[in-house]
């Protein structure tokens, strides 16, 4: 998704309370920070793309919230927003997506990438062989497994520093180590 403004911050899981409150599943490593009181976070889709809605008036308007309060609950947050009022409200904002501007977002490190940058990518092996493209990831018990698209299927490959030995966001590419007895998988046939 090169190209977007937005980044997938978190989940609305479901309403808690009768006062508009909400349980926010955090899919970022800085919620303190992209939940901080006066926070503004906009209806996404797990794509990653803005959710349109109609108001009254029948303008077309991407659905935002502001954050009042959030504290931690369970693996999760409890976020109060500024325009859920009342536990209906907040109901209609279950399993919604919430999304955060780029340029809102802390700056990654030097190791650091964000998850939907990988989708796209093309895989390739630590000698250079073709392998295939990166379609979406998984955020399994495990780790980060991405699931990556060959000529012989689908591959699921853990995103750990053994097996993909770079990430390189200039060149669209992730490198996967090929001294792993992994290539099988990726040709579809044994040695």
């Amino acid at each position: 998704m090169p190209g977007s403004e937005y980044a997938i911050v978190g989940l609305i899981r479901k309403a808690q309370g009768i006062r508009g409150e909400v349980i926010v599943e955090p899919l970022t490593d800085k919620p303190d920070v992209i939940f901080a009181s006066g926070s503004r976070v906009f209806a996404g889709t797990s794509a990653g793309d803005l959710a349109r809605a109609r108001d009254v008036r029948g303008v077309e308007e991407v659905p935002t919230l502001t954050v009042s309060e959030a504290k931690p609950f369970k693996k999760g947050l409890i976020v109060r927003f500024e325009e859920l009022g009342d536990r209906d409200s907040a109901e209609l904002w279950r399993g919604r997506y919430l999304l955060a501007p780029f340029s809102e977002l802390p700056p990654l490190e030097a190791d650091q990438v964000y998850l939907h940058d990988l989708i796209g990518m093309r895989a390739v092996s630590t000698s250079g062989e073709q392998l295939g493209t990166v379609t979406t990831f998984y955020e399994l018990p495990q780790g980060l497994m991405l699931d990556i698209k060959t000529q012989q299927g689908s591959v699921l490959v853990p995103y750990r520093p053994e097996v993909i030995v770079r990430t390189d966001l200039v060149a669209r590419n992730v490198v996967i180590n090929d001294k792993l007895g992994l290539m099988d998988d990726f040709s579809g046939g044994e040695d």
